[in-house]
């Protein structure tokens, strides 16, 4: 800093600055140390420190549950967001997560399917909060930056596509599951997606809930940019499970980042298992886009961010009480069995119930009983079999 700088800054900095966070909390304390929040030294382009800039990094902290987001959680992340906003000295926010596995699948189906499931009233208070962290995120005063260091599914895919910019490591997945497990995608995928990724492959994301990596992420525009992190023998190898050594095929279809199949996926998954994940270069992306934002005017480029989040915001805000709404009802019957399912399930039963069947009963007009969703069960089904 020059010498002329300084003076005007021990001259003219106020003697008190007003607090404008709602409360003086630690976050980590809110939600038992499963969201924390860090203060990081930002760096100029030539990675010199600019002295009493940071960057402000806000991570999931639930791991052995792929970082899905608890009702504290969400409490915690909403005051997080807040209080980098207001920070005079935070440059650019971080949204990231703890591990190599998940940024995060989403609500947590534990506490979904022991607490929210059939209590639409209670699902209705959650899902308010659901809502000030997704807007927590598009309203920030600091630019957000999502690294992506694991899979983003369902919710985790949700209040990704909220951020500005993502960087994902490129052994990530991406992709919706409401469908599949007894939701729909309205917690901000059917806002964002059309918008970043046109109408038709929205509907195929929002709808047949096959993910998809982050290779074709990048290529479809929900992902600014990739990183490996799959170590062989010390060497960066692109993730082997998917194909990135060609555009198209015989037929030219494009089928670069697309995952591989049979023989050549089985091959791919064991190099993966043999090999080391770091998580480096993913950190050197993240930090380079700090750095080039620090070297801007800050509200030119605040300005910038909120007239260009306007698409997603506005569809955001147009349909976030009308998809609570339905959300809190739809506990009833739907989001109760396949919530249920999700999380009584494992590897052998499966996670999903025989939807076949369920569309049987429907067409026969079975109501939605207790023992219609018992019975939809993955081990009710395995028993019967």
């Amino acid at each position: 800093m020059s010498a002329n700088t300084q003076a005007i800054i021990e001259r003219d900095t106020p003697k008190s600055l007003y607090d404008h966070n709602l409360v003086d909390v630690e976050i980590e304390k809110l939600a038992d140390g499963m969201v924390l929040y860090e203060k990081r030294p930002a760096k100029r382009r030539d990675g010199s420190v600019a002295e009493g800039l940071f960057n402000a990094w806000i991570s999931f902290n639930n791991p052995t549950q792929y970082n899905s987001y608890t009702t504290d959680m969400v409490k915690a992340t909403i005051l997080a967001f807040r209080k980098a906003s207001l920070d005079r000295s935070v440059n650019t926010v971080v949204f990231t997560a703890v591990g190599n596995k998940a940024f995060s699948t989403g609500g947590n189906v534990a506490e979904y399917s022991e607490y929210y499931a059939g209590n639409p009233q209670e699902y209705r208070q959650y899902l308010r909060l659901f809502n000030d962290m997704v807007s927590a995120i598009l309203g920030c005063d600091k630019p957000v930056i999502g690294r992506v260091n694991g899979m983003r599914i369902g919710g985790g895919q949700e209040i990704g596509m909220a951020c500005d910019f993502t960087i994902a490591q490129d052994l990530a997945n991406f992709g919706q599951a409401g469908p599949k497990h007894g939701s729909a995608a309205i917690g901000g995928a059917t806002d964002f997606l059309p918008v970043m990724v046109g109408c038709e492959q929205a509907f195929v994301s929002g709808t047949l809930c096959e993910p998809f990596s982050a290779h074709k992420a990048c290529r479809l525009g929900i992902v600014a940019e990739i990183a490996p992190s799959l170590k062989i023998d010390g060497k960066f190898l692109a993730n082997p499970t998917v194909i990135t050594d060609r555009m198209v095929d015989e037929y030219g279809q494009i089928v670069h980042g697309e995952f591989k199949t049979g023989e050549d996926l089985a091959k791919g998954k064991k190099l993966i298992a043999e090999g080391e994940i770091d998580l480096s270069l993913l950190d050197e992306k993240v930090e380079a886009v700090c750095a080039k934002l620090l070297e801007t005017f800050p509200e030119c480029t605040i300005k910038s961010i909120e007239e260009l989040r306007k698409p997603k915001l506005e569809a955001w805000n147009r349909n976030k009480e009308n998809a609570r709404s339905w959300l809190s009802l739809n506990m009833m019957n739907e989001a109760r069995t396949g919530f249920r399912a999700f999380h009584r399930g494992n590897k052998e039963t499966g996670r999903e119930i025989d939807f076949v069947e369920l569309r049987q009963a429907l067409a026969q007009g079975v109501p939605w009983t207790e023992e219609l969703i018992e019975s939809l069960m993955p081990v009710a089904q395995i028993a019967a079999e």
